[in-house]
């Protein structure tokens, strides 16, 4: 039978305390990995999640970085090294926000900050991880992409200028490193139900689920899952893919 099995790898999660990313980080754990949950701001929801994952069993820690910034991402790398080891597995969840509207309108800061948050987070995290990963001859990269970058919808157009920008360093990165057995993948959310849907009750969106063949919203775990099968040994023939988890309502074609 087949099982996801992490034991022995150490994972870290950027913007593990965000809606997707802590159920990413458990996840994580949850097949075995020791976790290293990164945060920008919100330090209380980093240390419950830490409760959570080492209940599970597994080390963990918290680490506090600005992931657009080459000094900040290079002090997260040495103190994760510090307490955990080398890292196997990487995912690149974080991302700024903002508010969307037209092209004509949309503040240049915008498009900045997502080149910084999508482009550039990705490309530090490489730099400061992957020298590691090749000198052990394995590793896992998984960037956290969006549907969103297929469709082209309007007012989208700063966030999809980020995660095409993010598309093209990951292609890239995996025709440069698959030699050392590293693979780089990404994941692509649709509009996904968290754990504040739950809390709100705004889990269903007709106008959204009445475009997707599933007729449905997928599930935070739904995206843990596909990003659980990347960082195992499962996926070790598996790299420079885009993968939707969107039931369907994007299809990159052939």
């Amino acid at each position: 039978m087949l099982k996801i099995d992490l034991h022995g790898k150490i994972a870290v999660v950027t913007g593990a305390t965000g809606q997707l990313g802590q159920v990413m980080a458990r996840t994580l754990a949850g097949c075995g990995a020791d976790v290293a949950i990164h945060y920008l701001q919100n330090r209380a929801k980093a240390e419950d999640l830490l409760a959570e994952v080492t209940a599970l069993g597994v080390r963990g820690m918290i680490v506090q970085a600005d992931i657009t910034d080459e000094s900040s991402v290079l002090a997260m790398r040495d103190a994760v090294v510090a307490a955990l080891g080398d890292p196997q597995i990487i995912v690149n969840n974080a991302v700024s926000h903002y508010n969307w509207t037209s092209v004509l309108e949309q503040a240049a800061a915008d498009y900045e900050g997502q080149f910084r948050s999508s482009v550039l987070h990705n490309v530090l995290m490489a730099q400061a991880f992957v020298p590691a990963m090749v000198r052990n001859n394995y590793g896992r990269i998984i960037g956290i992409s969006t549907e969103c970058a297929m469709q082209n919808a309007p007012y989208q157009s700063a966030y999809v200028s980020g995660k095409r920008g993010m598309d093209g360093v990951l292609r890239v990165l995996a025709k440069e490193i698959g030699g050392h057995q590293i693979t780089v993948n990404q994941v692509a959310p649709g509009w996904t139900i968290s754990e504040r849907d739950r809390r709100e009750g705004t889990e269903h969106r007709e106008d959204y689920e009445k475009l997707v063949p599933m007729q449905r919203r997928g599930e935070d775990q739904e995206i843990a899952n596909v990003v659980a099968f990347l960082a195992s040994d499962l996926a070790s023939f598996v790299s420079g893919v885009y993968i939707p988890v969107c039931g369907g309502n994007v299809m990159p074609g052939i």
